[in-house]
């Protein structure tokens, strides 16, 4: 586990992801490129065929998304790029046989200008740390999301449900319909995101998030992955912080 350190005019990101302290293969993938304006995580559907293959072809497919765009054509290649990656992977799991899936959630972060906006699909989850304050700026796809807003469970019955792990949209499921949703507002300078894979926001509190995240010195990231392995989390986890310096 290396920490990759990334640095463009205006931004500076760090990532780290590991296996975890229990899984035997790492699912998750990464995109670090502050140069294109894109960070992502991608976490391969636990139980479910070549996860890895899934997570992987996304961060694939957004690394070749090229340079120079604006901020309307960027924010059209990163939804084109996840749109055609379902299709391919929707075709892998036909492919494989029966009953499979090969499918994987996904959060990306874009940058352009002084505005941001996030796109995702799943439970791997886009935090932003402003003024001291944390705030999960995606809301989860998963079933346990969709039982507290209905009232059917409470807030302290989240983290621990027998059902955490159902998710109700990834890129490759089966769906009548795929689409990402999107949150966008204007940067300030200060700010900085984590983007995670749901290992480490369901291993640790949000108020150690924001302590970690929240470090002057050292990489955030780092700083996540160990705290998260010192609680013997349970997934793969993955985390990738971005601070915008104006």
């Amino acid at each position: 586990m290396g920490v990759d350190v990334m640095t463009a005019p205006r931004f500076r990101s760090w990532a780290v992801t590991h296996v975890g302290a229990i899984r035997k293969h790492n699912e998750d993938a990464y995109v670090d490129r502050p140069d294109l304006g894109i960070w992502a995580v991608a976490d391969g559907a636990g139980g479910h065929a070549a996860g890895e293959v899934a997570s992987g072809m996304i961060a694939d497919a957004l690394q070749a998304i090229p340079s120079g765009l604006s901020a309307a054509e960027l924010l059209s290649r990163v939804r084109l790029a996840i749109e055609q990656t379902h299709a391919a992977l929707r075709d892998e799991a036909a492919r494989r046989g029966p009953d499979v899936m090969v499918a994987s959630t996904v959060v990306v972060m874009l940058a352009h200008g002084n505005y941001f906006a996030c796109l995702w699909a799943g439970d791997s989850r886009a935090y932003l740390l402003r003024g001291g304050v944390l705030r999960q700026i995606t809301r989860d796809h998963s079933l346990v999301q969709e039982l507290l807003e209905a009232g059917a469970i409470g807030p302290d019955e989240v983290t621990n449900h027998p059902r955490g792990n159902v998710i109700t949209r990834a890129v490759g499921a089966e769906l009548d319909a795929f689409a990402l949703d999107k949150v966008s507002d204007r940067l300030v300078p200060g700010d900085r995101f984590l983007l995670c894979s749901d290992g480490l926001c369901k291993t640790l509190p949000d108020d150690e998030l924001a302590t970690l995240l929240g470090a002057i010195n050292g990489a955030p990231p780092q700083a996540l992955v160990d705290a998260a392995l010192a609680a013997n989390v349970a997934d793969n986890v993955t985390a990738v912080a971005v601070e915008f310096t104006g």
